[in-house]
């Protein structure tokens, strides 16, 4: 079975969104629409796991390979818990720490691999109203950004670019990102605008599935190395538009943010 210390659902105030016990597997349709310069579209099917971060999925002894939860995996990599990470984050954001709970949208890290282009935090209040948002972006070169939004995110938010992630865009323009908690529905979308127009979309889409260990098992036959799947994806597309000729925009040192050092 996949359990928590206890349902996450048990732990939230009335006013905060719940989280099905004791995890939430959500089947996802991940779009990329390019449409600026030369159209173009990515898409794929993935499963994101939607989690309570002070109450990590324990996955069944078998199936552990196809679950991993690690703080390495997020923010500088150093923390001792992602809870710590994020609080760390905030603080340096000079952003007050939630004292509610932490919902959090993420892949998981599956036989020893993990890639995440968008991990969403929720942080909640001890009354169940939402503090804010955190969206944590990660690039096939290794980097990690994070943007911190308020409560407003969940029906959108803005957030100037900051973070090389394609090849074919530059580090500017404006994001515009609508980021509401998952319930019946997985629905996000993050935009970008350059020059005036919108440059490119992309889209999370999914339906819900209690995360079980049948789920996650199903899951992973459907999507077998979804991670690893994933980035080759995004590596194999690029590889088209380069050929295609689309400029590239040589790639910058990142310079890391204050709490991703």
């Amino acid at each position: 079975m996949v359990s928590t210390a206890h349902s996450p659902t048990g732990t939230l105030p009335a006013s905060c969104p719940a989280v099905p016990s004791p995890a939430t597997l959500y089947e996802s349709r991940v779009r990329h629409v390019r449409t600026a310069g030369r159209r173009y579209r990515l898409d794929h099917r993935t499963y994101y796991w939607f989690v309570d971060v002070d109450r990590l999925p324990r996955v069944a002894r078998p199936l552990r390979p196809l679950a991993g939860f690690s703080a390495r995996d997020h923010f500088d990599g150093r923390g001792p818990t992602i809870r710590a990470a994020l609080d760390r984050f905030l603080i340096r954001q000079d952003a007050a720490v939630p004292d509610g709970p932490v919902l959090m949208l993420t892949q998981a890290r599956v036989l020893g691999y993990v890639f995440n282009p968008l991990t969403v935090y929720w942080c909640h209040d001890a009354d169940g109203s939402l503090a804010c948002v955190v969206a944590e972006v990660h690039n096939t070169y290794g980097g990690r950004h994070a943007y911190l939004l308020g409560p407003d995110a969940a029906a959108g938010a803005t957030a100037d670019k900051a973070f090389y992630v394609s090849p074919f865009f530059p580090v500017a323009g404006r994001y515009r990102m609508r980021l509401p908690v998952p319930g019946d529905r997985l629905d996000l979308t993050v935009q970008l605008d350059l020059d005036g127009a919108r440059a490119f979309t992309a889209t999370v889409k999914g339906t819900p599935r209690p995360g079980t260990s049948r789920a996650l098992a199903a899951a992973a036959l459907r999507h077998p190395l979804a991670p690893l799947v994933a980035a080759l994806a995004i590596r194999f597309h690029g590889i088209r538009l380069y050929l295609r000729g689309l400029p590239v925009v040589p790639r910058t040192c990142h310079q890391p943010q204050e709490g991703m050092k």
